[in-house]
């Protein structure tokens, strides 16, 4: 059996990203750990959060929950600010993760997996799916904390398939389904397209068997109600289309996609 670290951003991006990964691993009996970059404080408040509560507190107690759903055997927090989109007030925080010395928090997530003596860990492509600075944050620390493990472990890199989104696209609009201004191939918050050509991606793993976990893991994080909100109201076609796959981009390996599972002896 192996130890598996998922890096994740912000509370409910385990959920929405690489929840089905994470409750397969658990139920193979790997060692899975969830590392979370900030404490999701600029969130949404839920309408019901009792005085002298916080949205950090409470979006901490919603990934406790994710994360009982997935199996995750331990949760660890690097303890930074939201940042928000390019420009916004919230960004010149002095612990805004954008913000963050990159040695500094790789140090600490090194930290976590020389504890764990990790074998696999997950972080986000080059530019964190869609451009955001805590995205873009997680791929620099994690590459670097790679480097300062004792034991270097397998790096693998959760993205988004462009190409299955662009599908998935037109035959919303195909539907006439509502599909606002959204477009893979417009640019995302820093100027590029979402996701990742599929001809740059690794791996595939298909995670039906696990969807109504993932489902529930996003349920946990119900205050979110505009985000998860969006994901949880989508029509159950709509849903599995997409998040019935997960993608990972493995540094080093050759281009080509597969389907399969992160431990596969092939991997």
């Amino acid at each position: 059996m192996s130890t598996i670290v998922f890096v994740h951003a912000h509370p409910d991006d385990e959920a929405s990203g690489t929840a089905g990964s994470m409750a397969r691993a658990a139920d193979e009996g790997h060692r899975v750990v969830l590392v979370v970059a900030t404490d999701g404080d600029h969130g949404s408040a839920p309408e019901d959060l009792a005085d002298g509560r916080t949205v950090a507190e409470h979006r901490r107690e919603e990934v406790a929950a994710s994360a009982k759903v997935l199996g995750v055997a331990r949760i660890a927090w690097l303890g930074y600010a939201d940042s928000g989109m390019t420009g916004w007030e919230q960004n010149s925080a002095p612990r805004a993760f954008m913000n963050a010395d990159v040695d500094e928090a790789a140090r600490s997530l090194a930290a976590v997996l020389d504890s764990e003596d990790a074998d696999v860990v997950t972080g986000y492509d080059w530019h964190g799916g869609y451009g955001h600075p805590d995205h873009v944050m997680v791929h620099r620390v994690v590459r670097r904390a790679v480097e300062l493990a004792a034991r270097r472990p397998r790096l693998l890199e959760v993205t988004m398939n462009r190409d299955a989104m662009r599908a998935m696209f037109r035959m919303a609009q195909a539907a006439g389904m509502e599909t606002a201004d959204w477009d893979p191939d417009g640019p995302g918050d820093d100027g590029n397209p979402i996701g990742t050509p599929e001809a740059e991606i690794n791996l595939r793993v298909d995670v039906l068997p696990q969807l109504e976990r993932k489902r529930a893991a996003l349920q946990a994080h119900a205050s979110q109600t505009t985000d998860v909100g969006m994901m949880l109201s989508l029509p159950q076609e709509a849903f599995t289309a997409m998040f019935g796959d997960e993608y990972y981009i493995e540094p080093g390996r050759e281009p080509g996609m597969r389907s399969g599972w992160i431990f596969d002896d092939e991997s």
